[in-house]
């Protein structure tokens, strides 16, 4: 046994990255581009990260202000582009374009962040298929490259108000408020590695490369509010206020815990610990819905009670319940929690010393690759002159020498245009996180089977608009509609042997299959990798436990919010200013979810990489928790160097000066149910600065006011300002005047609104499916295009709860009709829930 594994632990050290032969060219500029190029690089790439001669405006940030190392460069772009090559280059030159033209010539992916990168006649799409017909253009800007808004303004802090996030967010009282951090780029990263990913897959079989042409707005407008449109398509109400959960952030006695209570049962055992057994009489309080009516009376009782124990105590007594459940991580705090600890998770980045997250994944099959220090300006720049010496940069088909080639067909083309056209996807995730990464590869083409029990049907069906007193209520779970288009529905008893089997014998027609339960279940399902790689050699398996495979944590259960409380992301959102409670951190509501089951695509589709280089499958170990605090890295590496605590600064910004939400006047006329009533603006530049005074008059001298940190000591007197110009007009009219001088700006769009908004519109963002119980609704598409300009066609409405049981388990495994039956007679397979059926 011990030979075995030592034999198994020497492959995994040999065997190669699974994306050690590709090339990939970044001409991007921001934070998603360069979170989809850290993606890759983990994953063996060679990035070539494209600088002017000023190198990349990242390099020199520091949110402390004192995190520069002696050549200018911040953590935050030390921790993005490690194991990066920097070439510093001008396109506009001769010298340039020949440089990145051989750069081309290498590239199965280049990263773009101009809207007229398709149309670019000497560096554009064109120059790299002429010279890599198999490589991808993957174009990342915040509203797409067609579209009435194509050339707008527009930042992280813009784009979350027009999404509807913004919109979200507040307390009773206040402005509404952007969520901490730069989430919204990140998950534009995210969406960015997996079309470069999905395109590549692709052209493997076709020999064909794409050009993708990714929204950010798109790719937000379903995460960052938790797919609200279809809410309010569902249960027919559209104007909604900000709320929060409750119970949800919590003062204690020696500072905040978090809860996130979302089931029945989770509220049963919450009102145990906090000795209130009474509240379970009440079954208006057993849904978030209910506890919102009620909100001060419930808030007052929680706090009551929290603010009478220590962090500590009530995080021991919520694990023995079973409640989800975490401290409010912040920089300081989080390399010294011991499940951190104790797995590594921290690690010192090779350029610099200072702490930072590892890769969020644990391969079976390969050794991550380690850390490489992040290139110093132009580092790698005479490497590509000498390419484009060597090489001739006009058209070729493939290029020799160290460098990614063309490979053959391997499959016929598949009929569809869609990249993961002919996968087959076993989906064994509940709730959002998972089904979201199962949805996403059912967008791009690939069969996904969704399995659930008539025990324990998908939990994001029990979010319903209907009550328990309707027919077939569990249908009617917006998230859950949203969250699961295209894919097919059986139902299995896991606790069953003849369940376990069944689902074995679909794992051997399977690619890749995804599971998110805590780590124990599937434990105690009998299901590990052993059996199922024995029933499939080359299946792909991805495991999204809360906490990981090992550790103290292992087997708490956690959420969404429990994963915002815990990162960072929480300490990051709020207001800086107020009372003790207008203080108190606030969830992000819910895009680490959606990030994290983007995570788990990412994860499938480099197994199947390695897959295709090797002719074997693997596991693949993917925490929830490690995806998000990949995504808030910087306040752990800023206070490791400086001792700095990032905290909240409410809609102000560490970066941007001035920027906030300010009032308006009522809106009127066409437009006015996109219109909040509320304008977000966001100075980036000393250029928009000078735009924004003329527009506000110069005001007592606002023209003098000619850099951000004098921007920043004046933010209140600019603030009042801003506010005064706002209140005489609607956020329509005056996000017109300001986008028209290149400011970037938004309306607040209400939270379940933004189908209504031009863009998205205009770019057929939403496309109404038919399903056969909840009737018709409109649903969020793919925030990217394939060689196309409208949207991808949805495959189909989300499946009723076992509505393929006869298709995949009679069509696909040969059932019989007399062994479907007894089955059902069993209750190992049905399509209503056991307490459903009389």
């Amino acid at each position: 046994m011990n030979g075995a594994k030592t034999e198994g632990q020497q492959a995994r050290r040999e065997a190669p990255l699974p994306l050690a032969d590709l090339h990939v060219v970044d001409r991007t500029r921001g934070l998603a581009g360069a979170y989809a190029g850290k993606l890759l690089a983990d994953a063996g790439a060679t990035v070539w990260k494209v600088e002017p001669p000023e190198g990349d405006a990242l390099r020199g940030w520091s949110a402390s202000g004192q995190s520069l190392d002696e050549a200018g460069d911040g953590v935050l772009f030390r921790y993005l582009h490690a194991s990066k090559r920097s070439v510093v280059l001008d396109p506009a030159t001769s010298e340039g374009r020949r440089t990145i033209l051989a750069l081309y010539a290498r590239a199965g992916l280049v990263f773009d962040d101009r809207t007229d990168g398709r149309e670019d006649p000497d560096t554009g799409f064109e120059a790299l298929r002429a010279r890599r017909p198999d490589a991808s253009w993957i174009s990342i800007t915040p509203f797409g490259c067609t579209g009435p808004w194509r050339s707008f303004p527009a930042n992280e802090f813009t784009l979350q108000a027009w999404c509807g996030s913004t919109a979200s967010h507040g307390r009773a009282g206040r402005e509404p408020l952007a969520a901490g951090g730069e989430l919204g780029e990140y998950t534009g990263g995210l969406y960015a590695a997996i079309a470069a990913l999905a395109a590549r897959e692709q052209a493997d079989r076709t020999g064909r490369g794409r050009f993708v042409d990714l929204s950010l707005l798109e790719a937000m407008a379903p995460t960052f509010t938790n797919v609200a449109h279809v809410w309010g398509s569902f249960s027919g109400t559209w104007e909604v206020p900000p709320s929060e959960e409750i119970p949800g952030i919590e003062p204690t006695r020696d500072g905040h815990i978090g809860f996130c209570i979302f089931t029945g049962q989770q509220w049963q055992d919450f009102c145990v610990l906090i000795e209130r057994p009474d509240l379970r009489d009440r079954p208006e309080l057993a849904t978030m819905m209910g506890r919102l009516a009620c909100a001060d009376e419930i808030r007052d009782i929680v706090r009551g009670y929290t603010r009478q124990h220590s962090t500590a105590d009530l995080l021991e007594r919520a694990e023995l319940l079973r409640i989800p459940v975490a401290p409010i991580g912040h920089g300081a705090m989080l390399p010294g929690l011991d499940h951190l600890r104790e797995r590594e998770v921290f690690v010192r980045n090779p350029r610099g010393d200072f702490l930072q997250p590892r890769v969020p994944y644990r391969p079976g099959a390969w050794q991550p690759r380690p850390f490489e220090p992040a290139p110093r300006l132009g580092a790698h720049t005479a490497d590509a002159c000498e390419a484009a010496d060597a090489r001739n940069p006009g058209p070729s088909s493939a290029e020799a020498g160290g460098t990614e080639t063309l490979r053959p067909t391997a499959k016929p083309a598949a009929t569809s245009d869609l990249p993961l056209a002919g996968l087959r996807i076993l989906d064994c995730t509940a709730f959002w996180a998972g089904p979201w990464g199962g949805h996403v590869l059912s967008l791009l083409g690939a069969e996904v089977i969704h399995v659930e029990a008539i025990q324990r049907p998908d939990g994001m069906r029990l979010g319903s608009v209907k009550t328990p007193a309707d027919d077939r209520w569990w249908e009617f779970g917006p998230t859950f509609a949203a969250s699961n288009l295209g894919k097919r529905s059986i139902t299995l008893d896991l606790t069953r042997d003849e369940g376990v089997l069944l689902l074995l014998r679909l794992a051997g027609h399977c690619d890749a299959m995804i599971e998110n339960f805590s780590a124990r279940v599937m434990d105690q399902f009998g299901i590990d990798w052993e059996r199922l790689s024995a029933a499939n050699p080359e299946l792909v398996y991805v495991r999204m436990p809360a906490f990981g495979l090992d550790g103290p944590w292992r087997d708490r259960v956690g959420f969404a919010q429990t994963m915002e409380q815990l990162s960072g992301m929480a300490w990051l959102t709020g207001y800086a200013d107020g009372s003790e409670q207008e203080r108190l951190p606030m969830n992000a509501r819910g895009p680490t979810d959606p990030q994290a089951g983007l995570h788990a695509v990412f994860c499938t589709l480099l197994g199947l990489a390695h897959r295709r280089r090797t002719g074997h499958g693997t596991q693949i170990e993917l925490p929830f928790v490690e995806t998000a605090l990949n995504l808030v890295a910087e306040p752990v590496a800023e206070y490791d160097v400086s001792g700095e605590l990032l905290s909240r600064t409410g809609n102000r910004s560490l970066a941007r000066a001035p920027q906030g939400v300010y009032a308006c006047a009522a809106p009127e006329g066409d437009g006015a149910e996109t219109d909040s009533g509320w304008l977000a603006l966001s100075i980036e530049n000393d250029t928009q600065w000078a735009a924004l005074a003329d527009v506000l008059g110069d005001a007592d001298g606002a023209r003098a006011l000619d850099d951000r940190e004098k921007r920043a000591a004046a933010h209140d007197r600019i603030d009042a300002w801003i506010a005064a110009w706002s209140a005489q007009r609607p956020a329509t009219e005056a996000t017109r005047t300001l986008v028209a001088k290149g400011i970037p700006a938004a309306v607040v769009t209400p939270w379940r609104r933004a189908a209504g908004l031009e863009q998205l519109v205009a770019r057929g963002h939403f496309e109404t499916v038919e399903h056969p119980v909840a009737g018709r609704h409109a649903y969020y598409g793919l925030p990217m295009r394939f060689d196309r300009e409208d949207a991808h066609p949805i495959p189909g409405p989300a499946p009723t709860l076992g509505q393929h049981n006869d298709e995949i388990l009679g069509g696909l495994l040969g059932l019989t009709t007399e062994e479907l039956d007894r089955l059902r007679a069993d209750r190992v397979i049905g399509d209503r829930p056991i307490w459903a059926q009389t």
